[in-house]
């Protein structure tokens, strides 16, 4: 199982452990980059406080009682405050897909957060007390949240983040051929951290979709079916670009009949198990006909029906597509 990068620079990597850095090359201009925003991946699903992994459990510093002037700041007059956002430091603005958050310390909450406001705009204007405030853009799956300080008088020049992204779009081939996007689904991964474990980044991404993603290493786990073909491998995103990888799959289709006789009318209702040589469950299902995609392999298939069990040892091969009969006798 392989990945084919479409980028030379995504290179192949089948086993986890013996996981490459190589920068990556391909990219497109930054306008491909926005010019494609319109195949979003749903990032604005998650939740604020997970935008906030550094800062939300940072105590921000509190009004003290000793300090007046401070405590003046905090509720002192409102503000406009325009804030825009970038790819990289030397990039343009970003002119669509921003979510922007801005979140502000409570009094009292030991150190937590509250969120103020929010708005989807490419250049939006917060009015805002003087005062301290964590302010989060995002784009995607890309995000950045920092401390911003506003301070009085009407004109201030525009808080400016910049988000280090890129994006990520996965192509999946089966034997050759591009493989349906309904049929595919892949899981984006964290690189390893210093207890060696990684955090999902996201989960059900369809190939075909540009993922907006902070720069760095990532672990993709592509799943052709339903059951256990399998292809993972990492790739580097880079800031300012798109990434663009391709995966191939190795896996057999196989539907299952369980007959009264050799040819006869499949029994409804019945109980399926799909098992490895060693006994590890891969898939369980009940039907008639039940269809399903394999990694290539020995399996022990295993039909439950009126009480009775039958269990057959079957092959498949790369490419192959057949009918699996067990008999009952």
């Amino acid at each position: 199982m392989l990945w084919t990068p479409m980028n030379p620079h995504v290179m192949d990597k089948p086993d986890d452990r013996q996981q490459s850095r190589r920068p990556q090359a391909a990219a497109t201009l930054f306008a491909l980059f926005l010019g494609c925003a319109c195949l979003s991946d749903g990032a604005q699903a998650q939740s604020p406080a997970d935008w906030l992994t550094g800062l939300q459990g940072q105590s921000t510093p509190q009004p003290d009682a000793a300090h007046p002037a401070q405590n003046a700041e905090q509720s002192g007059e409102v503000v406009p405050v325009r804030m825009v956002a970038r790819l990289t430091a030397d990039g343009e603005e970003i002119e669509e897909g921003l979510v922007w958050r801005v979140f502000q310390h409570a009094p009292g909450a030991d150190g937590r957060s509250i969120q103020l406001a929010t708005k989807q705009d490419a250049h939006p204007t917060f009015k805002l007390k003087t005062g301290d405030y964590i302010v989060n853009a995002s784009l995607g799956r890309a995000h950045i949240t920092r401390r911003i300080t506003v301070k009085p008088g009407a004109e201030q020049p525009a808080e400016e983040f910049v988000l280090n992204a890129g994006g990520l779009r996965l192509k999946a081939l089966v034997a050759g051929a591009e493989a349906a996007s309904n049929t595919v689904n892949y899981a984006i991964y964290s690189d390893r951290d210093q207890t060696d474990n990684r955090k999902l980044v996201l989960s059900a991404a369809r190939p075909n979709l540009i993922i907006r993603l902070n720069a760095g290493i990532y672990h993709i786990v592509s799943t052709y079916g339903d059951c256990n073909a399998i292809v993972s491998s990492d790739v580097t995103v880079e800031a300012g670009k798109l990434t663009e990888a391709s995966v191939t799959h190795s896996a057999a289709k196989a539907t299952f009949k369980l007959v009264p006789r050799a040819g006869g009318e499949a029994l409804p209702d019945t109980q399926w198990t799909i098992q490895t040589p060693q006994g590890e469950e891969v898939k369980e299902s009940v039907g008639a006909l039940p269809t399903h995609i394999l990694a290539p392999g020995t399996y022990t298939v295993v039909a439950k029906s009126a009480g009775r069990t039958f269990q057959r040892e079957i092959t498949l091969a790369n490419g192959e597509t057949t009918q699996v009969e067990l008999v009952m006798n």
